[in-house]
């Protein structure tokens, strides 16, 4: 496909007028102002239309769609045990097939083009995501409360059977990462065996963080020290990781994720909604970690709406400081594309620039809301809403279009959601 005389936002996030990109085996093979004497084949008219990088969501839980709605106006704890673990003791793997399937379906609709993701029922999720065309780094999380050894707990064991399978299935747009849940839901030996065993395989870490106070004050009472000091010392931090939240890190923790070069999956509309605080991005930021953005679980949320998370990414901290100065709007999108390309260990991705992955979308800008274009990109991050994504691509490959899945069937996709629910809701 050659997208013609399209407006653009280049590796620095700068607006760029009347570019031709062209893309070639599933990669971007030219940028330019001059139509290229190649024939890249179709010409998609850029008249009005923003090509960008496809948004990463850095956290998601993507079979929750199932409990949207369902959960609501409750504390974490709350919500996790009257709500949120009885409905999902219910889930069986056509389920969770179903519910990754509409969360891909949502996805694509708002942009995204990978997201990072952590569940149960991983052959289910794998198999929805290489169904949609979808990327993702799919981590399965353990959880002990005794001394039982990190091998014989069943979802080590599924993550280490799904990783065999899946890592590295449709041409690379499947990972499998290893993940702890938490602090709260793990032993400090199940954290340092899983520490040795991802050394081992060479895979990625996803976990929780300092989600809420009173998981950070907790964790200091059992342990002595914030939970990013507990997993630092455990090794956990040895690999690459993301650590999801990290609302209430405090004191040395930003030198640990910055000496570890941990990824801050920042989810601000879910840590507003369950009243859990929100992440202090400016001093990341200061320190130079890397910071994604993630939409957390349509349970807690209720979107994978990543425009709507772009937004709020970018007006929050001023408000929060006082300062309307932090947290510029490029800084926004390249936290919401770049930066979790690079948490997912696919550093070519996340950008338009030639030789990189064609994982791109493109935005409608002829809408009120987008006019006048002094500043494009503020626009966009001011204004833009998830709707105005036309065009969704992942390596070179059209997902999602105007409206039409190439991929999926829409309709049956939901009508399968709501069974499933239903016959959850009827066992509880």
């Amino acid at each position: 496909m050659l997208f013609c005389k399209i407006d653009l936002l280049d590796e620095n996030m700068c607006y760029q007028r009347d570019r031709y990109v062209g893309i070639r085996d599933g990669r971007i093979a030219y940028i330019g102002t001059k139509r290229p004497q190649e024939n890249f084949g179709e010409c998609y008219d850029g008249n009005h239309k923003l090509l960008m990088p496809g948004f990463v969501n850095a956290h998601s839980h993507s079979p929750m769609t199932l409990l949207r709605g369902y959960a609501e106006n409750l504390a974490l704890a709350d919500w996790l045990n009257t709500r949120v673990f009885p409905f999902e003791s219910k889930l069986t793997d056509e389920a969770i097939h179903h519910g990754a399937l509409l969360a891909a379906a949502e996805m694509l609709r708002f942009g995204v083009t990978s997201a990072t993701d952590m569940y149960f029922g991983g052959q289910a999720i794998c198999e929805a995501f290489l169904k949609a065309g979808l990327k993702i780094n799919l981590s399965i999380a353990p959880t002990c409360s005794d001394q039982t050894d990190l091998w014989d707990l069943p979802e080590y064991r599924e993550a280490r059977e799904i990783y065999a399978e899946y890592h590295g299935a449709g041409e690379g747009r499947i990972k499998i990462d290893m993940s702890i849940h938490a602090e709260y839901t793990s032993t400090p030996k199940v954290v340092g065996q899983m520490a040795e065993a991802v050394k081992g395989l060479g895979a990625r870490m996803h976990v929780h963080l300092s989600e809420t106070k009173a998981e950070q004050e907790a964790c200091k009472e059992r342990h002595g020290k914030t939970p990013a000091r507990y997993f630092y010392d455990l090794g956990l931090f040895d690999v690459p990781a993301t650590a999801a939240h990290c609302v209430w890190i405090e004191g040395e923790d930003f030198d640990i994720l910055k000496e570890k070069g941990v990824t801050v999956a920042n989810c601000p509309v879910s840590n507003l909604k369950l009243a859990s605080g929100f992440c202090p991005v400016p001093r990341l930021l200061e320190k130079g970690i890397n910071v994604g953005i993630g939409t957390d679980g349509a349970a807690s949320n209720n979107s994978l709406n990543m425009l709507e998370e772009v937004k709020l990414f970018g007006i929050l901290y001023k408000g929060v400081t006082g300062d309307p100065t932090v947290v510029t709007p490029a800084q926004a999108l390249y936290a919401a594309t770049r930066g979790g390309a690079c948490s997912q260990g696919r550093e070519d991705c996340g950008l338009v620039k030639e030789g990189f992955k064609a994982d791109l979308i493109v935005v409608d800008t002829d809408r009120p809301y987008l006019h006048p274009r002094h500043d494009l990109a503020c626009n966009l991050v001011y204004a833009g809403q998830g709707s105005d994504v036309t065009l969704t691509m992942v390596d070179g490959r059209v997902l999602y279009r105007d409206g039409e899945y190439t991929t999926l069937d829409y309709e049956k996709v939901v009508r399968d959601a709501e069974q499933s629910t239903s016959a959850i809701l009827a066992q509880l």
